[in-house]
């Protein structure tokens, strides 16, 4: 599954081990983002650099909440192109 969405919040609790927690929007709502490290680390720069967001993984849903587990990230903010769209960051 693929979902693309602006980027609200990036979070690395230190109880995670290693794990990234990502939060889009779009028109539809929010998805939250699981990113594992090694994940992470290969496609660091679209995950700490994007304002738009494309991601693709797996979809996992527990109750009303669903997660997408990233495998791929890619950076889309170019499309945005002077839209002023600031996430709350962990760094």
């Amino acid at each position: 599954m693929r979902h693309a969405g602006l980027v609200l919040l990036r979070q690395r609790p230190g109880s995670a081990s290693g794990v990234t927690f990502v939060t889009l929007e779009d028109e539809s709502g929010v998805v939250n983002l699981v990113v594992w490290k090694n994940v992470a680390d290969r496609w660091r720069r679209a995950l700490l650099g994007s304002r738009l967001l494309e991601a693709a993984g797996t979809l996992q849903r527990e109750g009303d909440v669903m997660h997408l587990v990233v495998n791929r990230l890619v950076d889309r903010s170019a499309l945005l192109g002077g839209l002023d769209a600031r996430s709350r960051d962990f760094h």
